[in-house]
């Protein structure tokens, strides 16, 4: 997997505000945050004007060429390096296209509302999806020492693959790790489905995600909880068995070869870490190993040298480091992660 970005040449459809983001690619407004219409017009998110197009197919015989009806559309975009339409994904008559605009122009009445400023903003796969993040004012403390900061990342999709998604997402400081625990009564997560009442429901899903952050009072109840809870080295070998697949015996050479390195990661960073400090030995410990692991350590797949990129590109388009890290808190805290 590369990083996806959508880039011509040597520009990318990309902002960040800081020069150390998820991707390093784009534009980086360095000090300071950066507004909704700086992601349209530096990020080139801006007049894509995303459109359904009828399908149409062509049959070559002896006869000659016939034109044929095709059911659905295609997603149809204005490409922002190009100026020339560039089909997207094929959808069905009901799918109702969510414009960039409109997706920064919502997540700019939620920073009126909440104070929370613009981080990063991007086009993934050749405009396929789209990303937008912002950082809450607040963060979390957890045990009145281990900070995590509050983000909302805003995720669209123009090809039909997944409904515009809102997600509430703490993140470590120390090491930047994206945290991502199974509550049983609190969603971090607003989807909102590409229908004809898409825009009215984006309106409607600000006063939805007011409901997202009983998620972090609760995420915040149940670390303190762990923080407070001394992890065992057997328990947390317990922890790792529980959360990855172990190989059995008859596996393959290669798969028990990534078994053990893998341990061996996690058993280095439970143990021996900087990132451990000040909470070393404790259940929140081995739940922050496992998340580190999977941000800054499993293995990816990319056709670039540029590991860290295609791990944070994974974080955002890939649903397995949630899976992992709700079974990792889920078993440290006895609960089950709600479905979805």
């Amino acid at each position: 997997m590369s990083h996806h970005i959508d880039k011509h040449g040597e520009r990318a459809a990309a902002i960040f505000a800081r020069t150390d983001p998820w991707h390093r690619l784009g534009v980086t407004v360095a000090g300071r945050a950066f507004s909704a219409q700086e992601a349209m017009t530096l990020g080139r998110l801006g007049g894509w004007d995303v459109r359904k197009v009828p399908l149409t197919a062509h049959e070559l015989t002896s006869d000659g060429v016939t034109a044929l009806d095709v059911p659905g559309y295609a997603t149809v975009r204005t490409n922002p390096f190009t100026g020339h339409p560039q089909a997207l994904g094929v959808v069905g008559g009901g799918y109702q296209p969510i414009q960039n605009e409109e997706h920064c122009e919502f997540l700019n009445h939620l920073a009126d509302a909440s104070g929370a400023v613009f981080d990063t903003a991007g086009s993934l796969r050749g405009g396929r999806q789209v990303f937008v993040t912002m950082t809450m004012p607040e963060h979390l403390l957890v045990g009145g020492i281990d900070r995590l900061d509050l983000n909302i990342a805003a995720l669209n999709s123009h090809d039909g693959s997944s409904a515009f998604r809102l997600l509430l997402t703490p993140v470590r400081v120390v090491c930047a790790n994206t945290q991502a625990a199974a509550l049983r009564n609190h969603a971090a997560t607003v989807s909102i489905r590409h229908t004809r009442g898409a825009r009215s429901a984006v309106t409607a899903a600000r006063d939805a995600l007011g409901l997202t952050f009983a998620y972090a009072a609760e995420f915040q109840t149940q670390a303190d909880q762990l923080i407070e809870q001394d992890l065992t080295d057997a328990a947390f070998a317990d922890l790792v068995r529980a959360t990855f697949r172990t190989p059995p015996r008859d596996s393959p050479g290669r798969a028990r070869d990534l078994a053990r390195r893998r341990w061996q990661t996690l058993s280095q960073l439970f143990h021996d870490a900087d990132t451990q400090d000040g909470i070393r030995g404790t259940a929140w410990a081995g739940y922050q190993a496992v998340v580190e692991y999977v941000d800054h350590y499993a293995p990816v797949r990319t056709t670039t040298s540029d590991v860290a990129t295609a791990r944070a590109t994974r974080l955002l388009t890939s649903a397995t480091p949630t899976r992992i890290k709700h079974t990792a808190w889920a078993t440290l805290t006895g609960t089950h992660p709600p479905n979805r």
